[in-house]
């Protein structure tokens, strides 16, 4: 059984001392592919020098919308120049987020069509962080899908079925961290069984949002499978059919190689 873990953020300081071994681990739990995600310009070096360290870690890059309204000059360009090394598979984590006010919503706007507008350039699919921000994120997309079909990832979500449904008609990719597995989101997991097979991925934004029945410890990439449990059981299917589907549309979205 192999899984693809489509979201963590291996750079993190919670992993500045063992992450060879989180690597490792996960590699032994079956995750046979890591993407590792940048919000700055500075995580995005980070996590291009972690994908080049590791032969199956590979980066996104992007500045996430809490730290738009912190972006110096010359940190766009340095995402642009590094969105197109061949280790960068994606652009991102962009999007919106009304939940912090870290940075005002036009700004994050801003930023959001600037990522959605690069990703259309190069090739490369964008991953979507939204945070009380839903029908802002979903009528932004639709002004973008009028360009043509999207090539992206709702990455940990927890919309609403009506927010799914936008998101897949647009063509866009719906991605399941931990809170699927927590006990409160019964809406969430009944939302999950309806997402089309060949939309599906799974990641663990770690160290964040650690899956039951690790909830409130470390999160780690090993740990997605936990996630692909529970999102096999919702959908009333084996977790070795859920691991073959969402890597391989994780291979499909991302261009990752067969492990």
């Amino acid at each position: 059984m192999q899984l693809v873990d489509t979201h963590a953020h291996l750079d993190e300081d919670a992993f500045s001392t063992d992450v060879e071994d989180v690597v490792a681990r996960a590699r032994d739990a079956g995750v046979v592919t890591i993407l590792t995600i940048g919000i700055t310009a500075e995580t995005s070096r980070s996590a291009l020098a972690l994908a080049e360290r590791f032969d199956n870690v590979y980066a996104v890059v992007g500045i996430q919308p809490n730290y738009a309204s912190q972006v110096q000059s010359g940190d766009w360009e340095t995402i642009v120049e590094l969105a197109a090394h061949p280790r960068v598979v994606g652009i991102g984590e962009t999007g919106l987020d009304r939940y912090w006010d870290y940075a005002p919503i036009d700004v994050q706007q801003e930023y959001f069509d600037r990522h959605l507008d690069l990703s259309r350039q190069i090739g490369k699919p964008f991953v979507v962080h939204c945070r009380d921000a839903e029908a802002d994120v979903v009528a932004q997309l639709r002004r973008a899908a009028k360009q043509g079909p999207l090539n992206g990832v709702m990455h940990s979500f927890c919309g609403d079925d009506e927010t799914a449904a936008a998101c897949l008609e647009m063509g866009m990719h719906i991605s399941f961290a931990g809170m699927l597995t927590f006990k409160k989101n019964d809406s969430l997991r009944a939302t999950a069984a309806t997402i089309p097979a060949d939309r599906l991925l799974v990641e663990t934004d770690a160290p964040y949002l650690a899956p039951v029945p690790n909830r409130g410890k470390r999160n780690e990439p090993a740990n997605v499978v936990h996630t692909a449990r529970c999102l096999a059981e919702v959908r009333g299917v084996e977790l070795a059919e859920i691991a073959q589907v969402t890597t391989d549309n994780a291979r499909r979205l991302f261009r990752l190689p067969v492990a």
